[in-house]
This record gives structure tokens, C-alpha cells and sequence, in this order.
């Protein structure tokens, strides 16, 4: 009980002598400590907006914002929509954000063909009946292979169904096996190759749904949060900087894994490039990414090959892209 009051006596006169928007008293730790009784003589964190209280149990409401009246927190189909089919044995359903940009790069470097379908995220088109199908969490990427490799031991590829592959880390392990290009076959570079493919597809939701968000699509700005999440960017391409730049082994690496390139490059450069990129989040600034200069090198090299920009510009949504793509012919022959 002493102990407890001292803690809370110490946390209310830090509460009394720091600006607000330096120090967030934590009131569930206080909890672990004190009783109800003692909580009265709390002061509670700031919030915002002034006065919000946490309720017992959340509702959805609307959260303003491009996406606020769009997501729900319910899973499942909304309409009856089929997914369409192309010609090619692997039909691509997607949106050139960072997460389908991975993909399309690694199809464009395999150089096998294949049918691209843009899948409208605002206009709610990841939640018909065909793609939760393909994909039950409803985000982009998902793909349908109609000629999987096992296909005469497969019962249902067999009778024409195809193996769906949904989230994009997936995908790219998929195809990377499929084909026996851009993953190492020595169990160490392959292991490290996956070190580094799980390391962005862990952050990625702190770039993109931390910083990207707070920082450029939130109907309010939160100086609390666009910090936090600016301050973990920061020193995730410092994580990048020093790998590439051998700050640690003292070995300077042309692409991730030893010197060669892997889909570990082609998930984690679309990421970093839309921090910077004005058509992304634009923080280039805001963020002094210029002092990554290894991080910049790398984005620089993956950005000078052919089949890396061609593969940025599928299922495209800005002017000089490639909304879908059905063929090889739909590039110009100058892109390749």
C-alpha cells in the first residue's frame, strides 16, 4: 500500500510540473498498483477530442477521413460481384499501392505472363463475393493460379479450381518457388532472404497504417501520434541504412541479402519509395530521408530496372499507368 502511494504521489506531481504534450500518464499502470479508491485522487491523461471517455464496450461510428466510412469491423462479402478472368493460368487482383507493387515487380522481372485486374479500394470493390473468395481478410493483393505446379496430384486443380494466394509476403514466396527464381537455395541466404521479407511485412502496418496514416490521411492531426509513428520510420531506414550500408558486418551490400537480389528488395523498396515519393506520402522532408544515403543508392537501383518500373505502374491509378495489364504488348517495347 505505501509503495503504491508513493508511486501515485510521484505520478501526479510529474503530472503538475510537465506541459501536457510532453508527458501521457498512463492510468492502467496506476491501476496495477492502486485501488479504485486511490485512482479518485488521479489525474487523468489528456484527451482527444477534450472530454472523450474510453467506453466500457466500442461501437463503429464514422471516423471522418478517406477511409472512415468505409472499413467495418465485420468480415465478409457486401455484394454478389464475380471476379473476372483473363487468359493466362495466374489472374492477378490488385491496386499499385506498396503491398500489390511487390508483386507485380517480381512478375515483371519472372517475365511470365499473366492478367492484372484493378481492384478499386475506395469504391469498396475488395468486398464483393469473388474476392472475399480469393481473399478472405478483403486486401489487396490476392491471386488465383489455375496451373499449379502439383496439378495432376491435386484433386481440385484437377477439375479447373485454382490454388488461391492471398497477402502479398505470400504471393511472393509463391511465385519466387514456383518459378526457382529470386530465392536463394542455400539454406543460409534463404533463411536471411526470409529474415528480411518477414521484417517488412511486420513494418509495414508502422509505415503505412502508423505514419501514413497520422501523418497524411487522418481527418485530424495528432501530434502524439504522427511522433510516435515518425520516430519508429526513422529508425526503420536507419535499420536499412546501416544493413546496406555494412555499419554492422563492415560488408557494403548492393541489395539485401549478400549482395543479391531477392523478393526481400522488391517487398521493402515500394514501402520506402512511398515515404518519400510526392504521389505517396510525400515526408521526404519531414523525415530528412537524404541522410540514408545507402537506403537512397538501393531505391535508385531498383528503380533503374526495366521490369522494377514496369512493375510499379501495373493496376496503376494516376496519369502514365497501367490500370490492368493482360500482356507483355501492353508495355512499349521501349520498357523493356
Amino acid at each position: 500500500k505505501m509503495l503504491a502511494h508513493r508511486f501515485l504521489s510521484s505520478a501526479v506531481r510529474l503530472l503538475e510540473v510537465a506541459p501536457k504534450r510532453q508527458l501521457i500518464f498512463n492510468t492502467a499502470i496506476v491501476r496495477r498498483f492502486t485501488s479504485s479508491d486511490d485512482m479518485a485522487d488521479a489525474q487523468e491523461i489528456p484527451t482527444l477530442p477534450e472530454g472523450y471517455k474510453v467506453p466500457e464496450v466500442w461501437a463503429p461510428k464514422d471516423m471522418g477521413g478517406p477511409f472512415g466510412g468505409l472499413n467495418r469491423p465485420t468480415a465478409g462479402s457486401r455484394t454478389d460481384d464475380a471476379l473476372p478472368k483473363g487468359e493466362h493460368a495466374l489472374q492477378l487482383y490488385s491496386l499499385a499501392t506498396p503491398n500489390g507493387q511487390k508483386v507485380t515487380i517480381l512478375l515483371e522481372e519472372l517475365g511470365v505472363e499473366y492478367d492484372a485486374w484493378i481492384i478499386k479500394i475506395l469504391q469498396a470493390s475488395q468486398f464483393s463475393k469473388g474476392f472475399v473468395g480469393a481473399n478472405p481478410n478483403s486486401k489487396i493483393p490476392a491471386m488465383l493460379d489455375y496451373n499449379p505446379e502439383d496439378k495432376s496430384a491435386d484433386a481440385k486443380a484437377a477439375s479447373g479450381e485454382p490454388i488461391r494466394v492471398f497477402e502479398s509476403g505470400s504471393i511472393l514466396m509463391y511465385l519466387a518457388e514456383k518459378y526457382g527464381k529470386f530465392i536463394p537455395t542455400n539454406t543460409r541466404a534463404k533463411t536471411e532472404c526470409m529474415n528480411w521479407l518477414m521484417w517488412q511485412m511486420s513494418t509495414a502496418p508502422i509505415i503505412g497504417g502508423g505514419f501514413g496514416h497520422f501523418y497524411k490521411y487522418a481527418p485530424v492531426k495528432i501530434e502524439y501520434a504522427i511522433d510516435r509513428f515518425s520516430m519508429e520510420t526513422k529508425r526503420i531506414l536507419d535499420v536499412l541504412d546501416r544493413h546496406l550500408g555494412g555499419k554492422d558486418d563492415g560488408v557494403v551490400k548492393d541489395y539485401i541479402v549478400n549482395g543479391e537480389y531477392t523478393i526481400a528488395d522488391m517487398a521493402i523498396m515500394p514501402w520506402i519509395r512511398c515515404v518519400t515519393n510526392p504521389e505517396g506520402y510525400n515526408a521526404a522532408k519531414f523525415l530528412d530521408t537524404d541522410s540514408y544515403t545507402h537506403v537512397n543508392a538501393w531505391v535508385d537501383r531498383l528503380m533503374a530496372r526495366k521490369a522494377v518500373a514496369r512493375g510499379m505502374k501495373v493496376n496503376g491509378f494516376r496519369e502514365g499507368t497501367l490500370p490492368e495489364r493482360h500482356s507483355k504488348s501492353d508495355f512499349p517495347p521501349e520498357d523493356y
